[in-house]
């Protein structure tokens, strides 16, 4: 598979990442992990050598099941994980202080079974600790030896900039996809002009830009608490699928291929990450870095999206208020 370097940093990771948190965590079910070894192991063997986890993703289970699963093939990835949340858990806040992110890293170093952290991301912005004291605890770790590159995620062109200026940010990780554009306006430029990668997640929007979700999710489901995924919201938004999905017919490639092709072809430093339990899907996956667009496939593509108004919010209130703005 192709490389790409994500921004001026260096890091080098392969075109399509590999989203890990769904393994075990997304839909309340996730897979055997006997069955999410295998599969990490099948996407190295066929090009990904970029994998993302994080200790909430559990949580603690993700990062073993990625330890386990990489540690013979620890050479040929990277490893990208967060820290940033209190108690491992999202749902019961932010913890970003200084003493937090070392222990954060000294266990993850454990779990992932490595001696370094590729990219260490700061899952969210904690509004009370100083980003210039998170960058500098990052810069510290690095100078250590335990962590290569510093990353973010959710944060504001503002955030950015201030952490940039501590610790240069390798890449920022942002929800970004025909499903959600937002980044275009402040982020993407931003980040270009700094020279940092974009690792975009949820990159076919939860699910929704594969065209299997028609209908109510099942009870389980972690997306029944996002408000975009309602079963009234999910019969609204359908509108898009169906559009995207006649051009896609129209290339001769699947939806995803086209959601996963459409951004690759954005920027040449934007590695999304999707994630997936099925080897077919996988499969599928990869099949979009081959994908070229002409300049009026990408025009229509445009087009037809900015053509439709999307409903329902992005995150429940609770999650919402941990976005940096």
């Amino acid at each position: 598979m192709q490389k790409r370097k994500l921004g001026n940093s260096g890091l080098e990771v392969s075109a399509l990442g590999f989203g890990c948190m769904g393994l075990n965590f997304l839909d309340g079910k996730g897979i055997e992990k006997k069955e999410a070894i295998a599969l990490l192991r099948n996407a190295v063997e066929r090009g990904i050598t970029f994998f993302d986890t994080a200790e909430a993703y559990g949580p603690y289970t993700n990062e073993e099941i990625v330890g386990e699963a990489l540690q013979p093939l620890r050479k040929e990835v990277v490893i990208a994980t967060k820290f940033g949340c209190k108690n491992a858990s999202p749902a019961v806040g932010l913890d970003s202080r200084p003493e937090t992110i070392r222990a954060v890293a000294e266990a993850s170093l454990k779990r992932l079974r490595t001696d370094c952290i590729d990219l260490f991301y700061q899952h969210r912005v904690d509004p009370n600790v100083p980003i210039e004291d998170v960058a500098g605890t990052v810069k510290d770790l690095i100078q250590e030896g335990k962590v290569k590159y510093f990353g973010l995620s959710e944060a504001s062109g503002k955030t950015i900039r201030k952490a940039h200026s501590i610790q240069p940010v390798s890449a920022l990780q942002s929800e970004y996809s025909l499903f959600w554009r937002e980044p275009e306006a402040e982020i993407i430029p931003t980040l270009e002009e700094l020279g940092i990668g974009f690792v975009p997640f949820s990159p076919l929007g939860k699910g929704f830009l594969t065209g299997i979700i028609n209908g109510k999710l099942e009870a389980v489901d972690r997306r029944n608490i996002l408000p975009r995924f309602s079963e009234e919201n999910i019969k609204a938004n359908m509108v898009l699928v169906d559009a995207l999905s006649e051009i896609a017919k129209q290339k001769n490639i699947t939806l995803g291929q086209l959601s996963l092709a459409w951004l690759l072809a954005q920027k040449s430093f934007i590695s999304p990450i999707p994630g997936t339990t099925k080897l077919y899907r996988l499969e599928e996956n990869i099949g979009s870095t081959n994908v070229v667009f002409t300049a009026y496939e990408l025009a229509k593509i445009d087009t037809t999206v900015n053509g439709i108004t999307l409903v329902g919010d992005r995150y429940p209130e609770f999650l919402a208020k941990q976005i940096d703005k």
